[in-house]
């Protein structure tokens, strides 16, 4: 098998921490975001599924793209069981205030803490990390991907790697919270690592 082309992939997102870990998960291929290209991009995920979402933003991408570039886009977030799968597409958006205003990521993740301290046993905090992928190589050339990590809710917040919900979600297979875990055993449970590796099967097939 031959060395494996690095390809160019804009990204659908203004986050530079999804950057990083796509840059990581998807390498050798080169990620960039829209606007390290002078492109302001913004999309509004209105929809009702993480694949919806996903692919919403790539098409909406793709139509103003630079010729030369496969477009991604991901939609994830974080479903607990006893919340009857929410915050699920609203994960951002969790706890959202009625001015429209959003809640920055700690306290997010402590109005999460609060909403489910009713609850003690660990089967009764069971959460997963969604996360599904959209990649526009060709108008006519769509593809989509979509998995999970299972896990449950922290009883508090620990470790100081990753971002989002990753300091009060334990992953199941190796009974840790994702933020303490360093960045390449990360990439290997977390819901975008396994996502990624479904994605670069198809990309080898690009080549």
């Amino acid at each position: 098998m031959g060395i494996l082309r690095s390809m160019k992939i804009l990204l659908a997102s203004n986050n530079g921490h999804k950057r990083e870990e796509f840059s990581r998960t998807l390498a050798p291929h080169t990620i960039t975001l829209p606007g390290e290209l002078g492109i302001t991009f913004d999309f509004e995920e209105d929809k009702e599924t993480f694949t919806e979402n996903a692919l919403g933003k790539a098409l909406a991408l793709a139509a103003i793209a630079p010729a030369g570039y496969m477009v991604l886009a991901d939609d994830s977030g974080l479903c607990v069981d006893a919340l009857g799968g929410g915050p699920g597409v609203r994960t951002a958006r969790y706890g959202q205030q009625a001015s429209g205003s959003l809640l920055d990521t700690g306290e997010r993740n402590q109005l999460l803490l609060k909403n489910l301290s009713h609850l003690s046993k660990r089967e009764e905090r069971r959460a997963h990390f969604v996360c599904a992928l959209a990649l526009v190589v060709a108008p006519h050339r769509i593809y989509t991907v979509c998995e999970s990590v299972d896990g449950f809710i922290a009883l508090e917040a620990s470790g100081s790697g990753g971002f989002g919900y990753d300091p009060i979600f334990i992953v199941e297979e190796v009974g840790a919270p994702m933020a303490t875990l360093p960045e390449g055993e990360k990439d290997r449970y977390s819901h975008r690592g396994v996502a990624s590796r479904r994605l670069i099967t198809l990309l080898k097939e690009f080549e």
